[in-house]
């Protein structure tokens, strides 16, 4: 089996080790002997997204957003026609938001976004931020676990209809929604930095398997020795006094 992954503007949105999620994947696809070809695009390159499995957007700052938006807005049609051909897709933070309406800036400038969901996002002020540590309670694919990362962001998100889980400790997509990240059956996006995937493998192991399902239809995935990657995730949440077994986590192969 292959896998092809495409990792936008690598050189701009890598915010708080987003790279890490890369990482992580290719290292558990590699270990069950799952070919992973990573290709990058960053501003003027040419890619034809929708021949991709996997779309990875990363986290920047209002400047990298700036940079990158009209580049991005320019590959509109290639992102929708690789939503059609059933590409799976992971967005960190400002490639969360620039998948929704609009971003308005802390001056009130409104920036267009790609509009593919319905879900908008407006600039706090600049004395307040959701910031520190975050975990969250989430289904994802008939899978119930844990989730735990660092949000750091100004922008509030809003209108989100299907949130990718429920807050436990900090933030999510605005100070007090009680709601993190947006997520269907392709899309996963969050505002969590970290990066997500070392800590979290169940999610890493369900993006594999929406990017293999893509040409290959449901793959059952061997199941990876874990138990650093469980170690770290169950000293965050003790350090946030969650419980582990305030949920039964299955495993996501």
């Amino acid at each position: 089996m292959k896998l092809k992954l495409l990792w936008m503007y690598h050189d701009l949105m890598d915010l708080y080790g987003d790279k890490g999620n890369i990482q992580v994947l290719k290292t558990r696809c590699e270990k069950r002997g799952i070919e992973i070809a990573v290709d990058t695009c960053t501003i003027g390159e040419l890619r034809t997204i929708e021949d991709y499995d996997l779309f990875f957007l990363g986290g920047g700052a209002d400047r990298e957003q700036g940079l990158i938006f009209e580049d991005l807005l320019s590959r509109r049609d290639g992102i929708e026609a690789a939503m059609k051909r059933n590409t799976a897709f992971l967005l960190i933070c400002g490639g969360y938001q620039m998948f929704g309406q609009y971003y308005r800036d802390q001056d009130g400038k409104e920036v267009p976004c790609l509009s593919f969901f319905d879900y908008y996002t407006i600039a706090s002020d600049r004395d307040h931020r959701c910031i520190g540590n975050i975990a969250v309670e989430t289904e994802m694919d008939g899978k119930k676990f844990l989730t735990v990362g660092f949000e750091n962001h100004g922008g509030m998100t809003e209108n989100v209809s299907t949130p990718f889980g429920k807050v436990l400790y900090g933030h999510g997509n605005t100070f007090d929604s009680g709601f993190e990240g947006f997520m269907n059956e392709q899309v996963l996006a969050t505002y969590m930095h970290g990066p997500l995937l070392p800590k979290n493998p169940e999610i890493a192991d369900l993006m594999i398997q929406r990017a293999l399902r893509r040409n290959h239809g449901d793959v059952a995935l061997e199941p990876l020795d874990d138990t650093l990657e469980k170690r770290a995730k169950e000293i965050m949440l003790s350090r946030l006094n969650i419980s582990p077994s305030e949920m039964s986590e299955t495993p996501a192969s």
